[in-house]
């Protein structure tokens, strides 16, 4: 008896998608304070892509708090450096954002595969300006270590941690002590034997030197004032006109014209270098005197820090036929005055 057996095989091959691991992970938040509402830029390879339809979930431990408003015009997202569209929901090559829950939010692709090998960054708060700027951020949990969760349909997965601390800010305290400086050039001027004939200039020299009228106005001495005072500073004179006993040399009260034969005792001033300015009446072409024995007269300032201004200082003195003869003075004392 001839008995025919046969035998017959079957093999089976079942095909499993393992998760791949991301790599280059990271997320930099705006600030790591505990319970501080907080930017976060998160950027990963993937080493598969994400396919039409798969999604990609973002979830975070440790107290963390997405906002509850917070939607797709709060986030960005970049494949390699191009950013994608984003809506609520995906359509056509426009991804799909939600917040799942406080603690979950996940992007849903549209039909525009991303390839493997790419670069994903993705910006959660008011960084967020592509299409829109955010207004909504995330919230941190308390000081620990949060963990941030990388997972969904497109297979790949990974975890970061992310450091939450009490507080990240740091005062840094610094101190600019308060400085001026002020100088006067000369503390004696002369203007020798006053005439008639011209007008005449104080100078730095003794009255054996000087001669009147001078022809050509000269610089009697000068001041320089520089501060770093907030509102800059001021400086006054105070001092009588040319006086000899009860006799006076009359001061001009305005800006006014040297005029010769006439009695008149007046300033002027210039200014180079820095920010100060001569103040009126004695910024102008002719002369003036406003100050007294008894009360000051501004003559110049800054009005915040400058550097070193140099003030230029011009005295004119001239007389009449009747001007009482006598040896006259003025003692004038300058004052400069710093506001803080």
């Amino acid at each position: 008896m001839f008995m025919l057996v046969l035998v017959s095989s079957y093999s089976s091959v079942s095909s499993y998608a393992y998760a791949a691991s991301l790599s280059a992970m990271s997320a930099t938040l705006s600030t790591e304070k505990a319970s501080t509402a907080s930017n976060y830029t998160i950027q990963f390879t993937t080493p598969t892509g994400v396919a039409s339809g798969q999604t990609i979930i973002l979830t975070f431990d440790n107290s963390t708090s997405v906002h509850a408003s917070l939607d797709f015009t709060d986030i960005d997202l970049k494949d390699d450096g191009v950013d994608v569209t984003l809506a609520a929901a995906p359509a056509a090559a426009t991804w799909g954002v939600v917040r799942t829950s406080g603690t979950v939010i996940t992007f849903t692709n549209g039909t525009t595969a991303v390839g493997a090998g790419s670069v994903i960054n993705i910006e959660i708060g008011t960084h967020a300006t592509t299409g829109a700027t955010g207004d909504q951020q995330i919230t941190n949990g308390s000081a620990g270590t949060t963990l941030l969760t990388m997972s969904g349909t497109f297979t790949d997965t990974g975890v970061i941690g992310i450091p939450v601390i009490a507080d990240d800010v740091v005062v840094v305290n610094a101190r600019v002590q308060p400085s001026i400086s002020f100088t006067v050039s000369d503390n004696t001027i002369f203007f020798g034997n006053l005439r008639t004939a011209g007008a005449c200039f104080a100078q730095g020299t003794d009255p054996g030197a000087v001669t009147c009228p001078t022809t050509t106005e000269t610089e009697a001495f000068n001041l320089t004032a520089g501060t770093n005072a907030t509102s800059g500073y001021v400086i006054t004179v105070q001092g009588a006109t040319l006086t000899s006993g009860a006799d006076t040399i009359d001061p001009l009260a305005v800006n006014t014209a040297s005029s010769p034969a006439s009695e008149q005792f007046g300033m002027r001033i210039t200014a180079s270098g820095g920010s100060g300015a001569v103040t009126a009446p004695y910024a102008a072409a002719g002369y003036a005197w406003t100050a007294s024995a008894s009360t000051p007269a501004q003559i110049a300032s800054a009005g915040d820090p400058s550097a070193t201004t140099t003030y230029s200082v011009r005295q004119l003195a001239n007389i009449s036929a009747v001007t009482e003869a006598g040896t006259y003075t003025s003692t004038q004392t300058y004052v400069a005055t710093a506001t803080y």
